[in-house]
């Protein structure tokens, strides 16, 4: 039985794809559902274009009451009967009850070398430190921001006369492979970081 996958977006869901395309042939999981918060972004439609089911939650409607918003995420997950879920570019944060009750089946990438540069901005403060290099993590979700275990990390060598731009497009590039093997060895049951080049 492959595990079902819901992948968490807020935009053009370019993760998403990246993730959908990997899950054939015997990969161990599959796309249950796309499911977003923002009702316009492009990502839905790349989705349904893939042939992924999608979802809208929107947040505005619950203004800052989040756990209603989760409670209706959470209905959307056990529809699609969901084993594990991937935020890719899911601009929420995700309350400590959610994440445990959901707790070592969620992944989540993000652009830097964890743990450095929790949060925002990552690129633009590897940039300000001086630093020689950066990259992209998968790990697991946890009630800490950004600090969960990390099970695997591409480094990216910032170049002179890099913006946080230039950055942003080239740490994107290692993402897109990053993430779908990470998500294929979680799946076959490992939780060990892969060593990825």
């Amino acid at each position: 039985m492959s595990k079902k996958v819901a992948i968490l977006i807020s935009g053009g869901g370019s993760n998403m794809v990246a993730l959908v395309k990997s899950m054939t042939g015997d990969h161990p999981a599959r796309a249950a559902v796309v499911i977003s918060n923002t009702p316009q972004a492009a990502g839905l439609q790349r989705a349904a274009d893939l042939g992924v089911p999608t979802a809208v939650v929107d947040h505005r409607p619950f203004g800052n009451d989040r756990a209603a918003f989760e409670t209706v995420l959470n209905k959307t997950l056990e529809m699609h009967q969901v084993d594990l879920i991937c935020t890719a570019g899911f601009m929420r944060i995700l309350t400590e009850e959610f994440v445990l009750g959901w707790q070592g089946r969620i992944l989540n990438i993000h652009p830097s070398l964890l743990p450095k540069y929790k949060g925002l901005n990552t690129h633009a403060r590897a940039l300000e430190a001086g630093d020689r290099e950066t990259g992209c993590s998968v790990h697991l979700v946890t009630p800490e921001l950004d600090g969960g275990p990390v099970l695997g990390q591409v480094k990216v060598p910032i170049e002179t006369g890099d913006t946080g731009h230039t950055l942003a497009a080239r740490v994107l590039q290692q993402e897109h492979r990053l993430y779908p093997a990470v998500l294929r060895h979680f799946a076959q049951g490992y939780t060990t970081p892969i060593n990825f080049h």
